[in-house]
């Protein structure tokens, strides 16, 4: 498994700290970030999981802790918009340039309006997608949110 991304290289060019960390991904898990945080032994608060959405038809990034879920509501009212829904998976690896399972809000494709929940906030470090399944990034959130150019908002449900 390669330690270097896009991701990461985002995040080396950013000039941020962050630690690497690889465990086994199970292609077969439920819930990938559920997986990912039992794998590395970590609260599934901590480890926050990437999913990509629309927005009133436009493409958005939403960050959220692996044990809870994107209110579609709260989601498209953080972007000041009036609908939500979840992207499909071939659609969000072709706009990403990522697998499903190995999706970063760093070093995508193409950089979208991210948004990351505000509860992630409260930790001195979290973990998330480093650009590949198996790979977690472990740093700060809010160098996290600097490197994504995102905002921060309730979005949770």
């Amino acid at each position: 498994m390669s330690r270097s991304t896009r991701a990461t290289l985002a995040l080396t060019a950013a000039g941020l700290t962050f630690d690497v960390v690889t465990y086994d991904y199970d292609p077969d898990a439920d819930r990938i970030g559920m997986q990912a945080a039992e794998a590395i032994g970590a609260s599934p608060s901590i480890v926050l999981k990437t999913l990509m959405a629309e927005v009133d038809g436009k493409p958005v990034c939403v960050v959220v802790p692996s044990d809870r879920e994107v209110s579609m509501k709260k989601l498209a009212a953080a972007f000041g918009g009036k609908a939500a829904n979840m992207m499909k998976p071939a659609m969000a690896e072709k706009a990403t340039g990522f697998v499903v399972g190995g999706i970063s809000p760093f070093g995508q494709k193409k950089a979208v309006p991210t948004v990351f929940e505000i509860e992630a906030m409260a930790h001195d470090r979290v973990y998330m997608n480093g650009g590949q399944r198996g790979l977690q990034v472990r740093l700060a959130p809010a160098d996290a949110v600097k490197a994504a150019k995102a905002i921060t908002a309730p979005v949770v449900a």
